[in-house]
């Protein structure tokens, strides 16, 4: 049987889904199949050869609400308004950002929560892959493109399963969920029909064949507010919104002298998520920032009196602050500024001008 090289095949041609999902099993294989075709998209993402992740661009949420629905039956940490919180925070707050698998992010945010458990994140990746993989075994005319590098590189992993075990599954179940014509009857398929545990217990699900790695840990999150209020006297302000449901919030203290970037910034961050603290004086900014201890520091390089390599070099001398992600803003692309900022301790560079995607994806990869 003719295979299909897996790099790239830009137009729609006939494929076959078992034949490419066979060339990223492989242990060296490390990224994202994307499968275009006129229903939709899908994104096979793989680590060594394991599923790490898989979705569907027609039905991103929908699938992750449905179980979640289904799991917080079955688990008392898991509010039943959770579809709710996270419609509000991730539909509305980033996917029209343009950051890509905004679903996934959810499931970083729900275990960062405490809402599910690592190993409950794993088992819920796993039934929505079924579903995609369902849905893209019938696929029978595409293109694709093969991706090394992907935006979960830098996010937590919860499981690692195997591709083939999953396409059995797939097959055993007789049929498959075609998106655009029929759904399968969740009632009789959803594997929370029966109990939590004795599903993750059971010898077919992902504990027999993920990959044995310790359960990612993430980082605690201060869950104090600052009231909103405008510019003062200090050149400093601060950015939130009041929400019924209790919600840790991620503290970003931005300091550029140019108050047109930090209300962009501001305007970037939704405040469901983010509770900024903006600083146009860098000696001011450095007091402000001992006392309010934020989560992540953006720092302009160009600033008066004290520049951004200085204050970095002075904020990594302080205990707290010695692992603190700072992240250097700059126009200035040379490798040797980028240098200079790796010196003095900054945990990544962002080039002005830049897009909602790049400041959204270099935050939540150092503090998701």
């Amino acid at each position: 049987m003719k295979t299909l090289p897996i790099s790239r095949y830009r137009f729609f041609q006939k494929i076959q889904p078992l034949s490419l999902l066979k060339k990223i099993t492989g242990k060296t294989v490390t990224g994202c199949l994307q499968v275009f075709s006129t229903s939709g998209a899908w994104s096979i993402y793989v680590d060594e050869g394991r599923l790490i992740y898989a979705c569907y661009s027609e039905r991103m949420f929908e699938p992750l609400y449905r179980h979640l629905q289904s799991l917080s039956q079955e688990i008392s940490t898991l509010p039943k308004e959770i579809n709710d919180q996270l419609r509000v925070i991730f539909e509305t707050g980033i996917e029209n950002q343009s950051i890509p698998n905004p679903d996934y992010l959810a499931i970083c945010w729900l275990v960062n929560q405490k809402y599910i458990s690592p190993s409950q994140a794993a088992m819920l990746i796993e039934h929505l892959a079924l579903e995609v993989l369902q849905t893209f075994l019938i696929l029978e005319e595409g293109s694709y493109e093969f991706i090394p590098e992907s935006f979960l590189d830098d996010l937590p992993k919860f499981c690692y399963l195997n591709l083939r075990l999953l396409v059995e599954q797939c097959q055993q179940r007789g049929h498959v969920y075609d998106g655009l014509h029929r759904e399968t009857d969740v009632s009789e398929t959803s594997p929370y029909k029966n109990n939590m545990q004795s599903t993750l217990n059971s010898r077919s699900n992902y504990h027999s064949y993920t990959k044995p790695r310790p359960e990612p840990r993430l980082p605690k999150i201060d869950s104090k507010r600052y009231p909103s209020q405008s510019l003062n006297l200090n050149n400093t302000y601060q950015s939130s919104s009041s929400n019924d449901t209790e919600r840790k919030i991620y503290k970003i203290f931005c300091i550029d002298d140019n108050l047109n970037v930090l209300n962009s910034i501001k305007i970037f961050l939704d405040e469901q998520i983010f509770s900024m603290i903006g600083a146009t004086d860098p000696l001011k900014a450095l007091m402000e920032i001992l006392h309010t201890k934020p989560d992540i520091i953006l720092l302009d390089v160009d600033l008066p009196n004290l520049d951004g390599y200085e204050l970095c070099s002075l904020l990594r001398k302080h205990a707290y602050f010695k692992n603190t992600p700072v992240i250097m803003m700059t126009a200035k692309a040379r490798l040797i500024d980028k240098a200079r900022a790796k010196i003095v301790g900054s945990s990544g560079y962002l080039i002005k001008p830049f897009a909602h995607s790049d400041l959204l994806k270099v935050i939540f990869k150092h503090i998701v």
